[in-house]
């Protein structure tokens, strides 16, 4: 019998050798509801494949980062920024010896509540509903409750709190406002996501022709590099570097993911940079005013007509506003799209 090797027992006992501020997974301060362990896969272990199995996450490669449903192969998804701060956060998390199947189930369960259209869908409906609406909470709502029809995934609270506690949104990286998350390894995963989505955007902004490598601010590329890859090789050593001390090995720093002041300011002005080249560009604005018309329809249309909704969304609230969010929040772009488009159909056909 497998339940006999005492496979996940070895696994635990492997992680004693982690840092000492690393999460164990034999002490996790456990699930929402109680369930007996596998006999094979760490608590960690077993929400990473939860995560990955469950249907929000397979939607994440019909949603978009930046660009609103594009034509191009190559531009990233929400699915492959997903992937890409795991690998990132992975890295940073074994070199600094803190638990990397942690920090992987966060990093992979942390957009999962993101809506259609990227964060232009996540300020319509901030917009629209009374309760105000952010994807870190959303994500954690699909893990706790959308999720295997009204079950949810009954995470453990070290995963949920990475999930909730990751965003940042325009708050200055590493600043007063950064916020704190539980554990070392959600910490990881917050820096990571920054490091993976400033890279990748300016790889499609490039790819779309809005700006070029040269346009790149000559402050930060020095720092960081004049490649994808010399940009991220650099963040990644640089937070491993400043952060040693999370190992337990040394004193140089106070045990806390950081980035040395050089790079930190260096991954700030890229970041400023695409502020004011790509994300408030006038194209991309354009495009994000058609994708506020389409959720502004969406939201008008099924808050009135409670009854289209699927019924099994009935159950997952008493107030109809938040069923038709979590709809809404739940679409790919397509889809959300295609849905905009019938409801157009169906108001022609009645006039």
């Amino acid at each position: 019998m497998i339940s006999q090797l005492n496979i996940r027992h070895m696994t635990e006992e492997r992680e004693a050798s982690l840092s000492p501020l690393a999460a164990k997974s034999n002490q996790s301060k456990g699930r929402q509801r109680d369930e007996a362990p596998c006999p094979i896969r760490t608590d960690f272990q077993r929400d990473r494949d939860r995560i990955i199995h469950s249907k929000a996450f397979r939607r994440l490669k019909h949603k978009t980062q930046v660009f609103i449903a594009p034509l191009g192969d190559h531009y990233v998804t929400r699915l492959t920024h997903t992937l890409e701060v795991a690998q990132i956060a992975r890295t940073i998390a074994r070199a600094l010896n803190l638990n990397e199947d942690l920090t992987e189930a966060i990093a992979l369960g942390h957009d999962l509540g993101h809506t259609p259209f990227g964060h232009t869908g996540e300020d319509v409906l901030n917009e629209l509903f009374p309760a105000g609406f952010r994807h870190n909470e959303q994500s954690l709502r699909v893990v706790d409750l959308l999720e295997k029809d009204g079950h949810g995934l009954n995470l453990t609270w070290e995963v949920r709190d990475g999930i909730l506690n990751h965003s940042k949104t325009r708050v200055d990286v590493l600043g007063e406002d950064w916020g704190s998350v539980g554990t070392l390894e959600g910490e990881v995963v917050k820096i990571a996501d920054i490091i993976a989505y400033i890279n990748h955007d300016i790889g499609d902004a490039v790819r779309a022709g809005i700006i070029t490598n040269n346009d790149l601010p000559l402050s930060a590329v020095t720092v960081l590099g004049y490649s994808h890859s010399q940009r991220i090789n650099a963040m990644v050593s640089d937070i491993i570097y400043y952060s040693w001390a999370v190992r337990g090995e040394g004193t140089r720093h106070s045990p806390a993911i950081g980035m040395s002041r050089k790079v930190l300011e260096a991954t700030k002005n890229l970041r400023e940079f695409l502020f004011q080249r790509v994300y408030n560009r006038l194209s991309i604005q354009e495009e994000a005013e058609k994708a506020r018309e389409v959720l502004c329809q969406l939201y008008s249309y099924f808050s009135e007509h409670e009854g289209k909704l699927p019924p099994e969304y009935s159950s997952y609230s008493d107030e109809t506003e938040r069923r038709v969010v979590d709809y809404i929040a739940g679409m790919t772009d397509q889809y959300a799209l295609r849905t905009a488009k019938e409801l157009s159909l169906t108001k022609s056909k009645i006039k």
